[in-house]
């Protein structure tokens, strides 16, 4: 079953929505489409893109990538099963647990879990292993891993990785998302803005200050952003959506119509 929208995954997996496309055009999923074409992922899915997005950042070999996605892929059930699923590494294995028992997916050298709660949402777990003096990744992976458990201690993560490297992007962007979820939209502008100026204009920086800005109702400050991040990256199909929807309220039938044209053709150009 496809349940998953594209907000659940960025939420669930802590994946920006650039790092989701890329896996979907690389063919590790291939998401069902829902109402108004809006890509839908399914239990499965959910792992696969966490496993080969952890392999790649492994710097796995990609044809040892696709065997290992493929060989989980064989393996995982529908739905998540009553008595919870885990994945995880166990020296160069990928080793599943379901239930009681365990079996190999492919050798690949990773650590990653996924665990059911008692709603049944899913949950990334990653080990806290982050102190004084350590790498930028390692704050980061730590701001990841708390964010569901503790939203504080992970907006304080993610700023000591930007702290040790200010031009770490994901962490900006986490750091600026995780601060709108919370309804703190001035300090994930200054967030946002602050990112620009450390990594320039990246059309997924200026794409997340743009939804900000129309969350907020600043919608004229919000064109100007999603126009900006279509100049750096005219494939980002939700900016164009979001456009879209901004010229049917600017009273612009035309230049809506346009660029919901454009959404719908990068969209069914990658549903292909």
């Amino acid at each position: 079953m496809h349940e998953y929208g594209v907000r659940d995954v960025e939420k669930l997996l802590r994946l920006p929505r650039s790092t989701i496309r890329s896996l979907i055009d690389a063919g590790f999923v291939s998401p069902a489409r829902g109402p108004r074409n809006a890509l839908l992922f399914s239990f499965q899915d959910l792992i696969v893109l966490k496993a080969a997005r952890a392999l790649a950042e492994a710097n796995v070999p990609s044809k040892r990538i696709t065997k290992s996605i493929r060989d989980l892929r064989r393996h995982l059930p529908e739905a998540m099963p009553l008595s919870g699923l885990s994945i995880c590494a166990v020296a160069d294995r990928v080793v599943v647990k379901e239930g009681g028992s365990r079996w190999q997916a492919e050798s690949g050298q990773y650590l990653l879990a996924f665990e059911t709660e008692a709603d049944g949402s899913i949950s990334v777990i990653e080990p806290v292993t982050a102190e004084p003096g350590a790498s930028a990744e390692l704050h980061f992976a730590d701001g990841a891993a708390l964010e569901l458990e503790d939203a504080d201690a992970a907006v304080h993560a993610y700023e000591q990785a930007i702290e040790t490297d200010p031009t770490l992007l994901d962490a900006r962007i986490n750091l600026g998302r995780l601060l709108h979820e919370r309804g703190q939209y001035t300090h994930a502008e200054r967030v946002y803005r602050a990112a620009l100026k450390a990594c320039g204009n990246e059309a997924l920086l200026l794409y997340n200050l743009g939804v900000l800005l129309d969350d907020v109702g600043r919608r004229a400050e919000a064109m100007q952003a999603y126009e900006a991040a279509l100049s750096s990256d005219p494939s980002l199909a939700d900016c164009h959506y979001n456009v879209a929807l901004l010229y049917e309220d600017f009273k612009k039938p035309k230049d809506a119509i346009r660029h919901m044209a454009q959404y719908r053709r990068l969209m069914g150009h990658r549903s292909k």
